[in-house]
């Protein structure tokens, strides 16, 4: 992925989409495999991981800490961790790309260690904040250089030494922030008791106890209390990574919003804290059928059946954005084919992802004739007309993936098609989506 060389891409209005759509692994739990198994003792084996650039990126970033992670198949990795504390000096920066995740949660595990690390990425990485990150990691006794008030990278990370146990709230309601705290915890003395007023993805705090943590979670209000034994050995261990709900949710809306169409999911992750697109679809009168629940890996999962829906217009509280974050740009899409008025509460978080992304949706929607309004941060989206969206605009992506593949999918439902300016970071996620979809049935082309 390169800015100055970009890959336009144009959808255009689909025949019903039929078929399996087989999605990639969770992103969010592939990335927790990989650097877990980088400071746990012996060997971690990982299948169904998400063979993204993002998550290679994570993955070249952990061998300059000294771990070694081999690929045996697609999908399958070995990772031969060093122990908790045991990381090394890097011999050059690290270099994230487009890795958010990747880049803060591997923050926090180092933050504990005496060690010094240069952390960079690609343009639309250098453009994100890292302070909401590296200012809580301070009361471990960090120190940072970074770009500005806002931290921005090129980062220089110097890692604590005999940090203690701390007792913090989380000031933002961000698994990120959350899970780079557990994650410097970890080589902390002592207890640290760390705070969330609002409940975020706890997939780390789930695989942390897989690896043998002393972890425990307590109710607390609206949210909850994690407590942390530090210096706790991590022991290797077989992770299987579950189909990821967010990249599930680009052929879901698809189906949903193009006549005629019936698709299957296999083996989508059901985790409570990020099923709130299916929530939302559902309360919208979305026919998604959930069957064959299970448990894999500690988390549930299960398959689903997506068909052609007429859907209507609801309001989203602000209390449900965490559990579906990366799922508002898709929303918007479906919302602007529902009757009536959708109204999306709270989304200041959608401001500092790979781009802003609640400026980034407004820009698309007026970019292809669907009316909506920004109050403060409120999304309200409003249905336009009785002959659906009138499409035919050209979206710019600002390099973000998940802003790329939700406007493709208007275009597959609008009158007129839609492109879009980039398609090259859609590999950081999804690398399979052009395929898939075409499998489906969708027409997707150069311009």
């Amino acid at each position: 992925m390169h800015p100055d060389h970009p890959q336009p891409l144009r959808a255009q209005k689909a025949l019903p989409l039929k078929g399996s759509a087989a999605v990639p692994g969770d992103k969010s739990i592939s990335q927790r495999a990989l650097i877990l198994g980088a400071l746990a003792e012996g060997e971690t084996r990982i299948t169904g991981l998400l063979e993204s650039g993002d998550v290679h990126s994570t993955a070249g970033a952990l061998r300059g800490f000294g771990a070694e992670l081999t690929q045996a198949a697609p999908g399958q990795w070995r990772v031969k961790g060093t122990g908790v504390g045991n990381w090394q000096n890097p011999k050059a920066a690290l270099d994230f790309g487009n890795s958010g995740t990747g880049s803060r949660l591997v923050m926090g595990a180092m933050a504990t260690t005496p060690i010094t690390a240069v952390f960079t990425g690609d343009a639309s990485l250098r453009s994100r904040p890292m302070a909401r990150v590296v200012e809580p990691l301070l009361a471990f006794g960090v120190r940072y250089e970074g770009q500005g008030s806002k931290a921005l990278m090129p980062l220089t990370l110097h890692g604590a030494k005999d940090a203690a146990a701390i007792q913090t709230t989380v000031a933002v309601a961000s698994a990120q922030v959350k899970s780079a705290l557990l994650l410097a915890a970890l080589n902390a003395k002592g207890a640290s008791r760390i705070s969330q007023g609002t409940l975020t993805r706890d997939h780390t705090e789930k695989m942390l106890s897989a690896f043998g943590a002393k972890i425990s979670v307590q109710p607390s209000g609206a949210g909850e209390e994690i407590i942390l034994e530090g210096r706790v050995p991590l022991q290797g261990t077989a992770v299987e990574v579950p189909r990821d709900p967010s990249s599930a949710a680009f052929p879901m809306v698809a189906a949903l919003i193009v006549p005629g169409s019936e698709i299957s999911l296999p083996a989508i992750l059901l985790n409570p804290r990020r099923t709130g697109l299916i929530d939302t679809l559902l309360e919208m009168g979305a026919r998604i059928d959930i069957t064959n629940r299970r448990i894999s890996g500690g988390e549930e999962i299960g398959d689903l059946t997506v068909r052609h829906s007429e859907l209507h217009g609801v309001e989203v509280p602000a209390e449900r954005a965490p559990s579906m974050i990366d799922e508002y740009p898709i929303l918007s899409v479906a919302a602007a084919f529902a009757r009536g008025k959708t109204v999306m509460r709270g989304l200041e978080e959608l401001r500092v992802k790979e781009s802003d992304r609640l400026d980034a949706i407004a820009r698309g929607l007026e970019q292809n004739g669907v009316a909506f309004e920004i109050e403060n941060d409120d999304l309200i989206v409003n249905r336009t007309g009785s002959n659906g969206v009138p499409g035919g605009g050209r979206v710019s992506t600002h390099m973000d993936h998940r802003i790329a593949m939700s406007f493709l999918t208007m275009g597959l439902a609008s009158r007129q098609p839609v492109t879009v300016d980039d398609v090259a970071m859609i590999a950081t996620s999804f690398p399979e989506y052009r395929d898939l979809m075409a499998g489906l049935g969708a027409v997707m082309e150069a311009p």
